[in-house]
């Protein structure tokens, strides 16, 4: 019965690895379609593509997702678990069908919080805030003043360029700053579906904490978002590619870069899971406000970030409430 209850939660949680896909779909593509540098079906296979290979590149940030709760070692703690996903999904779901870009790894992390809290499970808050909280706040940040920074020297370096010639050029470029972007997506994203599984086979006993990710969770979770960002987020991909701001080729290949690059250091180097959405959504304002100020739709970046600001406790809200209702069969 136990096996049974274990396979059925790691398809939920595969569930939603592929919600996570089409959601954040966005984060790798949507700077590329809106300038044409792809067309989108040629995006989402160049997306879904990079999405598989990125999920076998590293494990720490998968590590750190494990190890931000401990929950109970027997039915209690699937329930937890479930009830994390459960939170995460559905928050994924509102948020797309109303076209905000809302990060799934905050989501994910805000449900394990809520099932922790409601079951009295310990939460490692020092990892929480070292982990989630601090690189929450400080890579928004990082990615709108790193874009631009860097848009303000590509503008600089092409100041005597002819336009139309540095546009083509930079949209072929933007295959390769899409392919990064994507590539990161998949290292940061997958690898937090795969913390999960793993904690799930804590809990049962099929593995040991220190034992590491096994090549088929990694399959399986790399299979899941790639499927899902094949089948895309259309409602996501218009806002994130021309209501934020309308971008040009020069200004889609500088916000990739910046996004792909803190991706990359934030996997490597601090085992942080950010939000792929954040980073990329930051970047793309930073570029956009090396233009003029009010080139950036402010209002529409008010509703992201309201997004944002409610991910964790409304995921975590509905997660409690979740667990409650899953406690009553365990």
């Amino acid at each position: 019965m136990e096996l049974a209850l274990l396979i059925l939660i790691i398809v939920i949680a595969l569930g939603f690895d592929y919600t996570n896909g089409f959601h954040d779909a966005a984060n790798a593509i949507a700077t590329s379609v809106s300038t044409r540098a792809l067309t989108p079906r040629t995006a989402l296979i160049l997306a879904a593509v990079m999405n598989l290979l990125g999920a076998f590149i590293g494990t720490k940030v998968a590590k750190t997702v494990q190890d931000i709760i401990v929950p109970p070692s027997d039915s209690r703690g699937l329930a937890v678990v479930s009830a994390a996903l459960i939170g995460a999904i559905t928050w994924n779901l509102v948020t797309w069908y109303f076209g905000l870009p809302s990060s799934s790894s905050h989501a994910l992390i805000g449900g394990l919080i809520g099932a922790a809290l409601a079951s009295a499970s310990m939460v490692k808050w020092d990892a929480v805030v070292a982990k989630i909280v601090i690189p929450m706040v400080l890579s928004p940040l990082v990615g709108f003043t790193l874009a631009f920074l860097l848009m303000l020297g590509i503008l600089w370096a092409f100041r005597r360029s002819n336009p139309a010639k540095t546009n083509r050029g930079f949209r072929r470029a933007q295959t390769a700053s899409a392919a990064a972007m994507a590539l990161g997506h998949g290292l940061q994203d997958a690898q937090k579906t795969m913390g999960v599984i793993v904690l799930l086979l804590v809990i049962t006993g099929h593995q040991s904490a220190d034992d590491g990710v096994p090549l088929w969770v990694k399959v399986a979770a790399a299979g899941a978002i790639s499927a899902g960002t094949y089948a895309g987020g259309w409602r996501i991909i218009r806002t994130l590619g021309r209501r934020v701001i309308q971008l040009d080729p020069t200004r889609g290949f500088a916000a990739e870069t910046t996004a792909a690059a803190v991706l990359y250091t934030t996997a490597y180097v601090f085992a942080a899971p950010i939000s792929t959405t954040h980073t990329i959504t930051s970047s793309i304002m930073g570029v956009g406000a090396t233009k003029r100020l009010s080139a950036v739709r402010w209002g529409v970046a008010g509703n992201i970030v309201t997004a944002w600001v409610l991910t964790i406790p409304m995921a975590a809200a509905i997660a409690a409430l979740s667990f409650g209702a899953l406690a009553m069969f365990v």
